[in-house]
């Protein structure tokens, strides 16, 4: 696919783009799949999100651990920026889950994205849930929790640094943390913030044992999510969805991005990438978004040019604008 330049003030796809050819046979009038397609698109792989899940936890302590046993600096920093990414991780397993496609036992699914997945990454996952489906009900609508992420764009490059800055350097991963504490004070989410900070406990002492640092888990666990991961978010979510519009056809609210092994590795793990499946389907699991990508080209739903032929040309387009954010 070759991607059409967008005006200069736009991130939105041409217009000319978005052909009318659903329904098929095989996708019906909004592009979810039908019939044999949808039984095997829908099909939850638990054995695999099992491996997924377990693969996380190994990875997440098995760098802090390699890197204590390097006993270098550099390794140190390297674990910092890996931690970074494995609350990407942790993140994108947390939104399978709210999704109920985790797994395909339902009462499993809540427990292991509650206990496993969201709650060491600080996500209150019933409040996700709800704040999510409002996000898939209508983007960019009035219930649109992560407005302040997408809206605006282009924008300047001096904002565009701004806000990676306030990213970098904690200001960001405060902001998202202080609800939390205040959380505490309150009779309605007083529950939601005890479990989090409930399971910080058992990280606490895990982090300790795999560092050897009493303090490993400041450093090592809450730093690089304050920090790291708040940068990986920011840029996932403006590729996502940055400076487009409410609108019923998905390809003018959702951008679709060329993947490339770099990106899959630091920011978009588990078929994140292939966003636009996702929005078009909500009930396909993330390891058949691929199928379900290639069943929307073959439709002519993705014509060739809708598609950003790179992340960082995206991004280079987002800092384009005339207008600070």
């Amino acid at each position: 696919m070759t991607l059409t330049v967008r005006a200069a003030e736009s991130m939105a796809p041409d217009l000319s783009l978005l052909v009318d050819v659903l329904p098929t046979e095989r996708l019906n009038s909004t592009g979810r799949p039908v019939g044999e397609l949808r039984v095997d698109l829908y099909r939850v792989p638990d054995l695999a999100n099992a491996a997924h899940v377990a693969g996380l936890w190994v990875q997440s302590l098995g760098v802090l651990y390699l890197a204590r046993l390097w006993g270098n600096p550099v390794g140190w920093v390297v674990a910092f920026l890996l931690m970074g990414r494995s609350f990407v991780r942790f993140a994108i397993l947390a939104h399978e889950a709210a999704h109920r496609l985790l797994f395909s036992n339902r009462k499993f699914n809540d427990w292991v994205g509650r206990w496993l997945v969201a709650y060491p990454g600080f996500v209150p996952l019933e409040a996700y849930k709800r704040s999510h489906m409002a996000h898939h009900k209508e983007e960019f609508g009035p219930a649109e929790p992560d407005l302040m992420l997408y809206a605006g764009y282009p924008i300047t490059k001096a904002s565009w640094r701004r806000k990676l800055t306030r990213d970098a350097f904690g200001s960001s991963g405060w902001k998202n943390l202080k609800p939390l504490l205040k959380a505490m004070g309150s009779s309605t989410s007083r529950p939601f913030a005890w479990r989090i900070l409930a399971m910080q406990v058992p990280v606490f002492f895990g982090v300790w044992v795999v560092t050897g640092f009493w303090w490993g888990y400041i450093v090592f666990w809450l730093a690089p999510w304050m920090t790291v991961w708040r940068v990986l978010n920011r840029l996932r979510a403006v590729a996502e969805h940055g400076g487009l519009g409410p609108s019923p056809d998905r390809r003018l609210t959702t951008h679709h991005v060329r993947q490339h092994w770099v990106a899959r590795f630091w920011m978009v793990p588990f078929n994140t990438g292939w966003h636009l499946a996702h929005h078009v389907d909500i009930g396909v699991p993330f390891s058949k978004l691929p199928a379900l990508q290639r069943e929307l080209e073959a439709a002519g739903y993705i014509q060739p040019g809708l598609e950003w032929s790179s992340y960082s040309a995206l991004w280079r387009h987002a800092r384009s604008g005339t207008q600070a954010s």
